[in-house]
């Protein structure tokens, strides 16, 4: 069905939230979208490919090629189907406030087994495989993180482990996984490259669970300007500094009479999307869900 394939890197640099809708149960009224058997975050392929489409009328592509690679509007979606759809973007790697250098890349072997998948995919091999680690203790990519040998995350202390193999995931991700160029993202590729941890699945997923940012909101009357009785509500966002993946699939054209291949297609958006300030999810206005695409062929 699907001829070729990129990958995608989703970086997060305000909090994003992408909607679960109402809650069922809980203290958070609009949490955020979550994996079922994981409890990780995840950005859904759907909401990602209208976004992303969005994005690009924006920048002025014309109808036709929208429709060509998207599919057409909803009064035509008969005509024929798009040429390009969007994974799920998983969850990488979660920012986790540290004792030491403000923040580390927080990662656990589920989630490198599953972006390794991802990766392949599109044929890619990374040249690592997902290290395991024990509840409690931490491998970390070097020692500036620690503490008298220790890892202090938030409240928490792991026995850490300065690892090779972590070091060169790092120096993986920094290469491949972060925005090139005068982006702004030369900082935080040198930072993953010292600053990766991975954590067991338990730890990992503890942190992510806890570790977003909730944020109170109050409803106001129109007629008064005031607070609404009643009116208080909790809002939960992916952190910045997270980091998602996830895969562009593209076919040929679909549309009578159009020749356009999957690889064109693909290597259109490849150029269109990559490095580019994305806003993805809910409370645009409020500068949430600004997101910046790293594509990797």
């Amino acid at each position: 069905m699907f001829q070729e394939s990129r990958i995608l890197f989703y970086h997060a640099v305000s909090p994003v939230h992408m909607g679960a809708g109402t809650a069922v149960g809980g203290l958070i009224d609009n949490p955020i979208q979550r994996e079922r058997h994981t409890g990780h975050p995840l950005f859904a392929g759907s909401g990602l490919k209208g976004a992303l489409r969005d994005h690009l009328k924006g920048r002025g592509r014309e109808e036709e090629w929208l429709a060509r690679v998207f599919g057409p509007g909803t009064d035509k979606a008969h005509e024929h189907a798009g040429a390009v759809a969007f994974t799920d973007a998983q969850l990488l790697l979660f920012p986790i406030r540290s004792l030491r250098q403000a923040f580390v890349y927080a990662t656990s072997p589920t989630a490198l087994a599953r972006a390794r998948r991802v990766l392949a995919m599109a044929g890619a091999d990374p040249g690592w495989q997902p290290p395991q680690v024990e509840e409690g203790r931490a491998l970390t990519a070097s020692k500036r993180v620690l503490v008298d040998g220790q890892l202090v995350l938030e409240a928490f202390t792991f026995e850490a482990t300065e690892r090779e193999d972590i070091k060169a995931i790092g120096a993986w991700l920094a290469q491949n996984a972060f925005p090139t160029g005068e982006s702004g993202f030369s900082f935080f590729a040198e930072k993953v490259k010292q600053d990766l941890v991975l954590l067991s699945d338990q730890d990992f997923t503890h942190f992510v669970e806890t570790g977003t940012v909730v944020e109170p909101h109050v409803r106001i009357k129109d007629e008064t300007g005031t607070a609404d009785e009643g009116g208080l509500f909790y809002t939960e966002n992916l952190p910045p500094e997270s980091v998602m993946i996830g895969a562009l699939l593209a076919s040929r054209a679909r549309r009578n009479g159009d020749g356009t291949s999957a690889k064109e297609i693909a290597e259109d958006l490849h150029e269109a999307l990559d490095g580019e300030l994305v806003q993805i999810g809910g409370d645009a206005t409020t500068g949430r869900g600004q997101v910046v695409l790293r594509v990797v062929s």
